[in-house]
């Protein structure tokens, strides 16, 4: 059985979603006010449908309860974002995600008592700042209690060392989620794959991108000691 998503807002943001869960094989219903939008959006998803999404009976007539998640990505206009976020959690929707652009927003959702809540501006501007601090950091998602994933970039002194000789988890706290296999190719550019569960046998290679989950701290001084 498909899992079935609402998105609501076809800005960047909500297109990008709604493709994704389409091309994964879930059932998409994308609602936005702009007819463009939803022209644009009708071809990739399961079905699209302009409405104004503060209107409660619109939402029902579209059968919003039924969605295992609905996804409110209206962007600017906060004060619609609200009396939608506020409509849903009145019709015990399983499961509500809102996306703000700052932190009073996060609060007002919050109080409505949505807890998922993402904020991508806040994201990549603390991806971008740790990559800025530390080069060797390709990517981070920084997780709440201090907690990072981060993508890095194969330390020259690890280059040609086996993951079991390197002791990650027990010098440095820190789990390998996996690896990001470079390969080069016809035009000398480099390429990465996903190698798949690495065991401790398994060889780092120069062009290679760690994925690396634990303390913020932890990865700082793993990479630093590395470097």
């Amino acid at each position: 059985m498909k899992n079935k998503f609402a998105i609501i807002g076809l800005g960047q943001f909500g297109m990008t979603i709604a493709k994704t869960l389409s091309k994964k094989g879930a059932e998409v219903i994308a609602i936005d006010r702009d007819i463009d939008k939803v022209e644009h959006i009708k071809e990739f998803v399961s079905y699209a449908v302009s409405l104004d999404a503060t209107d409660k009976q619109a939402l029902l007539n579209q059968n919003i309860e039924d969605m295992d998640a609905v996804i409110i990505a209206i962007g600017e206009d906060f004060k619609s974002m609200i009396l939608c976020a506020n409509i849903l959690t009145e019709l015990s929707i399983k499961r509500i995600i809102g996306r703000v652009m700052g932190e009073n927003e996060r609060l007002i959702l919050k109080k409505l008592g949505i807890s998922e809540i993402l904020s991508p501006e806040d994201e990549i501007g603390k991806s971008i700042t740790n990559s800025l601090l530390n080069p060797n950091i390709v990517f981070s998602l920084e997780l709440p209690d201090n907690f990072l994933i981060a993508e890095i970039k194969s330390p020259e002194k690890l280059c040609g060392e086996k993951l079991g000789e390197i002791k990650l988890r027990e010098d440095f706290g820190l789990n390998l989620i996996t690896i990001l296999r470079g390969t080069t190719d016809s035009n000398n550019e480099i390429n990465h794959n996903i190698f798949g569960i690495p065991s401790a046998d398994t060889t780092i290679n120069k062009d290679d991108i760690l994925i690396l989950f634990g303390e913020s701290s932890d990865i700082k001084k793993f990479v630093e000691i590395n470097s």
